[in-house]
């Protein structure tokens, strides 16, 4: 911090003597002066410096940036390159991944300028904010995307935005090998757009842990990622269409293989350690499989989503990573909240003379389960407001006041405190003399049942009334202010009534009915017919309300003796599985394809017991032009046949 200040001192005086300059990032930015109080430094390797300078313009905003010293930027402004070329392919195609690309500049060896995203957060941050093992829970990034997006409409343009932008990232990261990621060299805007910082490592030149790569997954792909494009914690046919999105800037990108290689190629002689010599070239060559048909490929890329997705590593090493951040941490820093924008305190709000969970509602989105109503009465003005809070937010302020204060000063039973006159009736108020602990996570049996959220209600009540009536230590302070302040969607709860919960019946579905949607390529080249099986949709859940092992099965009829049988992996507990499988029948005549027919079955593996039909459709090829590729989702019905 000492030496940032006195080298402020200098730029200080430098402005002074000339007055303005225009900054190498751009020349269209003229600046005046420098702000030291917008000025810090970041706790990465290198320290990079954030700057603030003064916009030239009086009606324009302070010009940030960052500055790098011991880093050899001109590999980040490389790889930013190489992505903006990718990026410019895909607008042509038709296809905007939303690819948030910054500019960068090396200013001198070793040294340089990069553009700072403005309304962007580190991953790493995000996470945080649900404690240190926050990398391992799948809500932060939705949450914090809904946080900063409360209207319905708004949040799911953001969840738009993530969708594309994250699978231009996976794609692009990969193609190029860029290496040393971890939650702070991955950002995210609040419009949901995610970008990647920091490209020190690139072209499959990956960190060591002795003999051991610190990169294991092809890409960063979590489940936290996942969780927003599902919209919950059960694949949905979103993530199908993020697949589709994938594979298609992969091929595109294919494409255009030699040219990457070319360009690539004319800087082996510029001096960047890490592109120096043929093998460095290889491995974009290796990654971009020239060779393969555009089915091989989106095959092979699925296979990477799916490993990517399933790593331990990658978590792992953000845990590992938040860890290392934590001695730079100051110990001023004060908990927030992860679902609430800003802070709040007894001066802003009012204080509060009164809490009462009212009651239990269902809800579906993001993902299902309870979410709590509760009544807040103010002092003045005398007011009535109602917020909805979920269990795990409950749970969060819970843990976020241990951080701040010590288990004495945290609501107890010291007595049995006497009914107010005229406030609800609270049975729990009167019980036990024991400490009051927080109702635990874990329950036997479904933990969203209506059971288990009516009990967790009795138990929250006794919890938050007994939270106000604590020292004013605690009752006061900012996190307890800021819980119950209302948010956005706060405002739908106010003064309304409960809302009906849906039937059993809107979940069960008759015995023998089935459903859902499976979509195929077929094609047909040189006496070969080829079936792509990409996703299904809407698949029924089983009889016991579990979720399928779906996987297909194919023939092609007439078939007395069961040689075209074909078959793909078996998806795990999922309505809506991918699969981007490729299934082949060779050496059949064009003659003989017109008096075909495809059957295809979805079952659910059952281990020992008999496989459960989930549905079929017929598809006869003669109905079907093969001389071109055809696409299309065909219904699952009993016994019928399919339509494009």
């Amino acid at each position: 911090q000492g030496i940032l200040r006195e080298g402020l001192e200098d730029v200080k005086q430098f402005f002074k003597a000339n007055g303005s300059c225009r900054l190498p990032l751009s020349p269209s930015l003229l600046v005046k002066g420098i702000v030291p109080r917008d000025c810090s430094y970041f706790n990465s390797n290198a320290v990079p410096l954030k700057l603030s300078f003064q916009n030239v313009d009086p009606l324009g905003e302070n010009i940030r940036v960052i500055f790098k010293c011991g880093d050899d930027l001109r590999q980040d402004m490389l790889t930013l390159q190489m992505i903006r070329i990718m990026n410019k392919i895909w607008v042509q195609e038709g296809l905007d991944m939303r690819m948030v690309i910054f500019r960068c500049f090396s200013t001198g060896r070793g040294r340089g300028m990069v553009e700072m995203i403005p309304n962007a957060e580190t991953l790493r941050k995000i996470q945080v904010e649900h404690g240190v093992t926050g990398s391992f829970k799948d809500r932060p990034l939705a949450d914090w995307l809904q946080k900063h997006n409360p209207e319905e409409d708004e949040y799911e343009k953001a969840v738009e935005n993530f969708i594309y932008s994250c699978a231009g990232c996976c794609v692009a990261t990969y193609v190029l090998g860029i290496c040393d990621r971890h939650n702070d060299n991955i950002m995210l805007k609040t419009t949901g757009h995610m970008f990647h910082i920091d490209f020190g490592r690139f072209l499959g030149h990956a960190q060591m842990f002795g003999n051991i790569k610190r990169d294991r997954a092809p890409f960063v792909f979590t489940s936290d990622m996942a969780y927003v494009i599902n919209g919950g914690d059960k694949p949905s046919s979103r993530f199908h269409d993020f697949v589709d999105l994938c594979c298609q800037a992969y091929n595109l990108i294919r494409k255009h293989t030699h040219l990457f290689l070319n360009l690539l190629g004319l800087m082996l002689s510029c001096g960047i350690p890490e592109l120096s010599d043929l093998e460095d070239l290889k491995y974009v060559y290796d990654a971009l499989r020239p060779q393969d048909s555009d089915a091989d490929a989106t095959t092979y890329f699925t296979r990477l989503i799916e490993s990517s997705l399933g790593s331990v590593a990658t978590k792992l090493n953000f845990f590992i990573h938040n860890l290392a951040q934590m001695k730079f941490t100051g110990s001023d820093a004060r908990p927030t909240l992860s679902f609430a924008p800003r802070t709040h305190t007894i001066k802003t709000s009012g204080r509060i003379r009164d809490v009462f969970l009212c009651r239990h509602e269902r809800v579906f989105n993001p993902s299902k389960g309870y979410t709590y109503v509760v009544k807040v009465q103010r002092e003045s003005p005398s007011e009535v407001v109602f917020v909805q809070r979920t269990f795990e937010e409950f749970q969060e302020l819970h843990n976020k006041l241990r951080l701040l204060f010590p288990s004495s000063l945290l609501p107890r039973y010291p007595c049995r405190p006497l009914q107010t006159p005229g406030a609800p009736h609270r049975p729990w108020a009167l019980l036990s003399v024991r400490p009051h602990s927080f109702p635990s996570r874990f329950v036997i049996g479904r933990s969203r049942g209506e059971a288990v959220a009516e009990r967790r209600k009795e138990e929250l009540n006794g919890y938050i009334w007994h939270l106000i009536h604590a020292t004013p230590e605690v009752a006061e302070c900012d996190l307890i202010y800021t819980f119950f302040h209302p948010l956005p969607r706060d405002e739908k709860a106010a003064g309304t009534n409960p809302t009906p919960k849906p039937a059993d019946a809107t979940w069960a579905r008759p015995l023998g009915k089935v459903g859902g949607e499976v979509k195929l390529s077929i094609s047909y080249k040189n006496n070969k017919l080829f079936i792509m099986v990409m996703h299904i949709r809407g698949l029924p859940p089983l009889q016991d309300g579990n979720d399928p092992d779906p996987y297909v099965k194919t023939y092609l009829l007439p078939d007395p003796q069961k040689t075209t049988k074909r078959k793909t992996k078996v998806a795990r507990k999922t309505c809506n599985p991918t699969y981007n499988e490729m299934l082949v029948y060779d050496g059949i005549p064009r003659g003989d394809l017109q008096q075909r027919e495809l059957r295809l079955s979805v079952l659910s593996e059952e281990g020992f017991w008999e496989n459960i039909l989930l549905g079929e459709v017929g598809i006869r090829l003669r109905d079907l032009d093969l001389a071109q590729e055809k696409m299309g989702w065909f219904a699952l019905g009993s016994r019928g046949h399919g339509t494009l």
